[in-house]
């Protein structure tokens, strides 16, 4: 008991528990200021371990030394005689007092604060405008696939240009796209979208790499060399799991006889992988052209298109209008010339309404000449979608689009986009899956992915789709601005 008077008339107690509620004064004020001032996140910590290690200092020294009117006193030197130790205890009491009432009133504040329940009410909020969201999984398999590659999958790599020329370029893609249509129409073949496949167009990247990306069992490469009427097609199939040449072939034809060169290949790597063709030998798409000269310019006029610049739409529009006259029932190049359009007026290189008015009688003029063209239907659909807001109808035009063909990557982009602006958020998510199992490295399809699980509420998987995307494509002009909407919200 003595040693217990000791400690309280020595005035410990006292100190202790004025130092406790400064403390905690301290630390509430703190977690204040430092998001306000925007201060580095580590000090709230740093100023709890100083108050922790700070104790034992405190206590050692109400210990040896005493407050006094006079100042601050070593315990000995305290005149016992007088009410010194009193006035000194009063002291402290209002110093504990007034600290008190301060953590009471911090603590009410924060209480009281009005945001103090705001986010679990906008939870709330969203879960009841949109209780599908917690359909949507965390994981984005169809990203980075987790899956071995079927053995009847393929991805067509851009064709070598060989030409001197440079301006051939367009000839060798063309190719490429050709024989990537063709394999297409095999039931059992899994055959990976251009988008994804010319992602690694100029790219010294290995073949195993590619096929891991694309989650594929087999690589189509080649290279093409023109010269004058004459063209050089070298072609080798490659089987990714041990780097086995299946089958290779090299072909010297007149130019005028390209689409037979085409259709040959086809056959042979159809052969090669040794599927059967239910409905007999393949034949173009539906929407081509058998005019040489109307297929070279849609070939210049779709490999500016990709470049997404307002002079290489303006080229690509061109190209494509020579190719319609040379050809006025080219599906495919109706088809193109409107998506043209829809980005020029997308990004405001031409007005709006004029242009997307323009995009609706291009659409439907590439149906009038092809009505069984998936993309022609997704074009359609998104004019009903993007621009009139009419959701009966471009729903009506998606389910065309997938009836014709249920893995068309554009058809499956637009069908996610309708059904992610109706707050469908499980049927969105199922749409953008399929379509990047057809197309891995679709930099809009994965946007809209993102975006649909930022509507959603799925914040954390919408940054990670977006810097997913932002690794790949750097450029991509939107990614950025949703990244930082997702980290606000």
């Amino acid at each position: 008991m003595s040693y217990f008077n000791e400690l309280k008339r020595r005035n410990v107690f006292r100190v202790t528990a004025a130092y406790l509620a400064l403390s905690w004064v301290i630390t509430q004020v703190t977690g204040v200021v430092v998001p306000a001032l925007h201060l580095p996140d580590s000090i709230p910590s740093i100023v709890v371990w100083l108050g922790v290690i700070g104790f034992p200092f405190v206590i050692l020294f109400s210990w040896v030394y005493e407050l006094t009117p006079d100042g601050l006193k070593r315990e000995s030197e305290v005149d016992r005689a007088t009410s010194i130790t009193h006035i000194t205890s009063r002291r402290l009491d209002y110093i504990i007092i007034g600290l008190m009432v301060l953590a009471i009133g911090l603590f009410v504040l924060h209480e009281l604060r009005p945001d103090r329940h705001e986010a679990p009410a906008q939870t709330a909020m969203a879960e009841s405008v949109a209780p599908a969201a917690t359909t949507i999984q965390p994981s984005i398999a169809a990203i980075e696939p987790a899956i071995a590659a079927d053995e009847k999958s393929i991805a067509v790599l851009p064709f070598v240009n060989m030409s001197s020329d440079k301006e051939q370029e367009y000839f060798s893609d063309g190719m490429s796209e050709e024989l990537l249509n063709l394999l297409s129409q095999v039931p059992d073949l899994k055959v990976i979208a251009r988008t994804s496949s010319f992602a690694f167009k100029s790219k010294d990247v290995p073949i195993a790499e590619i096929a891991q990306t694309l989650n594929v069992a087999h690589v189509l490469e080649g290279s093409v060399r023109k010269s004058g009427n004459t063209v050089r097609i070298t072609a080798q199939l490659v089987r990714t799991a041990d780097s086995t040449h299946l089958w290779s072939e090299t072909y010297d034809r007149p130019l005028d006889n390209i689409f037979a060169v085409q259709d040959e290949i086809a056959d042979a790597i159809v052969q090669a992988l040794q599927i059967r063709l239910a409905g007999g030998e393949l034949s173009h798409r539906k929407g081509g052209t058998q005019n040489l000269e109307a297929y070279q310019l849609y070939l210049r006029g779709i490999s500016a298109l990709t470049q997404n610049t307002q002079a290489s739409l303006d080229a690509a529009e061109l190209h494509l209008e020579q190719a319609i006259k040379l050809d006025p029932n080219y599906g495919l190049a109706w088809t193109q010339l409107a998506n043209t359009v829809s980005l020029e007026a997308d990004n405001g290189f031409v007005d709006r309404s004029k242009g997307y008015e323009r995009v609706r009688d291009l659409a439907q003029r590439a149906l009038e000449v092809s009505p069984d063209l998936a993309e022609a239907h997704a074009v359609m659909q998104y004019v009903y979608l993007a621009f009139d807001w009419d959701w009966a109808t471009a729903e009506t035009e998606g389910r065309r689009a997938l009836a014709i063909d249920p893995e068309n990557s554009q058809a499956l982009n637009v069908a996610g986009k309708l059904a992610a602006t109706l707050g469908r958020w499980d049927s969105a998510e199922r749409q953008y899956g399929a379509a990047l199992v057809r197309d891995p490295l679709n930099t809009y399809v994965m946007w809209n992915f993102g975006n649909t699980y930022y509507r959603a509420g799925r914040f954390a998987d919408a940054e990670d789709i977006f810097r997913k995307l932002l690794a790949l494509e750097p450029g991509f002009a939107w990614t950025r601005a949703s990244i930082g909407l997702t980290l606000l919200a």
